[in-house]
């Protein structure tokens, strides 16, 4: 009763208005890279102080989901991550572009945003209280435990050599504890740059790798456009529809709860989705060259994980990423107390919060299907025009997220980098897996050591189970490798 209560609340023409605009700038956000939902959401709480408390949180929430659905679109038609969460939807979207399935893509990507984001929305409704708990029980040794668990993505993404692969993964790590040690303060690998003690920023680093490595191959093969035929049909149909949409759901489910868990930003339980995919694959050897389920999960699995996080942020008051931190204070400023009391003495807000989620996901499929044939006719632009506005894009997204030129020379550095691993066969998806998650994992695991040494990661049976899960997905990776033939395997990010 409740929930009906909250969703008749929603239809009140005001709520309606803020839903709708949340909806539509995080959909644009999502599509401008660089931007990201915690800048925009920081960017509008002084606005939110002149708004009331339901329409403001409603318009926010739905910023945050919004730019997941919004993510995909410049991932698949241009190679440049929308968010970070979108890094693998390139994987296999853009080659689905290149074959004149762009609009396939973005149909699945929108459907499978929407069932993750109302399975989504449900689960909170229905189980978000007993989930949150069981966040409570993960303290750092778990967390590197998890994150040691999602390490083992770098096999399957390997390509022809899982030394190149490792190598590629132990890089990334290596690039993401540039700037300021996270425990003693101390300055490493800077070199005396002011801009290098800063760190180097994911959205530059998944820029030049992906987007503007692409602007070079492309332009060394004096493409002429992404796609030179004719635009297919916008909706996939028969086994590929199928395949889609049971690849959405697998994403939805092993979204869902990892987004209740805080660090676990969309970036990193991504690549366990498609991982999860090229695993119970029966053709592994063709991901990366346009699969509908590597784009369906993990689209599918980004909005699961955002879904995911207003879980504990409602039920026990822990922001899980930056923009939940940015909507947690939100709601103190308006006197509001997120936890187990806010279900009791906020009971309408918290129902009408929720109902607009189930509204604003319907209104992000409205407003994204009738889109995607003009997205698509993106892709059959001549390329002497598209590029330059594509570098464009990458130059903004690149220096939009800390307003500096370094990260506008990183994302060259990065597209330099990415341009000569590609043309030496080498997998540039390990690297961002590992550039992702070495900060996390460092401090998961420095901490655990002050907790206990060693020895606690083999006192807690969380920790303990991940770590076993770790090895045996390890070797079975391995022999599965193994049996596909050298001249069959292709890089996961060509």
């Amino acid at each position: 009763m409740d929930l009906i209560h909250g969703i008749v609340n929603v239809f009140e023409i005001h709520n309606l208005i803020y839903c709708f605009i949340g909806c539509a700038l995080g959909t644009l956000v999502g599509v401008l890279p660089g931007l990201g939902p915690g800048a925009t959401l920081s960017m509008l709480l002084p606005i939110t102080l002149y708004l009331n408390p339901t329409g403001s949180i409603i318009m926010m929430a739905g910023i945050l989901y919004g730019s997941a659905y919004g993510g995909s679109t410049t991932s698949i038609l241009v190679n440049i991550p929308g968010e970070v969460g979108s890094v693998v939807t390139t994987f296999d979207g853009f080659p689905m572009t290149k074959q004149g399935r762009a609009g396939e893509a973005l149909w699945i990507s929108a459907v499978g945003s929407f069932i993750a984001g109302t399975l989504g929305v449900m689960v909170l409704s229905y189980t978000g209280p007993v989930l949150a708990r069981h966040a409570l029980k993960f303290g750092p040794p778990e967390y590197a435990g998890l994150l040691f668990f999602s390490l083992t993505a770098i096999v399957s993404l390997s390509g022809t050599s899982m030394v190149k692969g490792i190598g590629a993964g132990l890089a990334g790590m290596i690039l993401s504890s540039v700037g300021v040690d996270p425990v003693t303060g101390v300055t490493r690998f800077a070199y005396g740059m002011v801009g290098a003690m800063r760190g180097i920023d994911l959205v530059p680093m998944a820029i030049g790798l992906f987007g503007i490595s692409e602007i070079l191959v492309s332009a060394e093969a004096g493409l002429a456009k992404i796609y030179e035929g004719k635009l297919g049909k916008m909706m996939p149909r028969g086994k590929e529809l199928k395949k889609g949409l049971l690849a959405s759901l697998r994403g939805t489910i092993l979204g869902i709860p990892l987004g209740v868990l805080p660090g676990m930003i969309p970036g990193v339980v991504a690549y366990l989705a498609y991982d999860l995919e090229k695993k119970i694959s029966k053709y592994p050897e063709k991901f990366g060259t346009g699969v509908i389920e590597g784009v369906a999960s993990v689209e599918a699995n980004n909005n699961a994980v955002t879904q995911g996080n207003f879980i504990p942020l409602m039920c026990l008051g822990i922001p899980t990423a930056t923009p939940l931190a940015i909507i947690l204070a939100a709601l103190m400023m308006y006197g509001l107390k997120p936890g187990p009391l806010l279900f009791i003495e906020s009971k309408e807000f918290v129902w009408t919060v929720i109902g607009s989620m189930y509204i604003g996901n319907v209104m992000l499929l409205i407003l994204n299907l009738p889109l995607i044939r003009l997205w698509a006719k993106i892709s059959t632009l001549p390329y002497k025009y598209l590029g330059p506005i594509i570098l464009g894009i990458c130059v903004a997204g690149a220096y939009s997220p800390r307003n500096t030129l370094f990260d506008v020379w990183v994302a060259f550095g990065a597209g330099v980098l990415g341009y000569v691993m590609k043309k030496n066969d080498w997998p540039v998806a390990p690297l961002m897996l590992g550039f992702i998650l070495g900060p996390i994992l460092e401090l998961s695991f420095r901490q655990s050591l002050s907790m206990g040494g060693a020895t606690i990661f083999f006192t807690r049976p969380i920790a303990v189970a991940f770590l076993a899960l770790a090895v045996i997905v390890l070797v079975f990776s391995v022999k599965f490798l193994k049996r596909i033939p050298k001249e069959v395997r292709e890089e996961p990010d060509q």
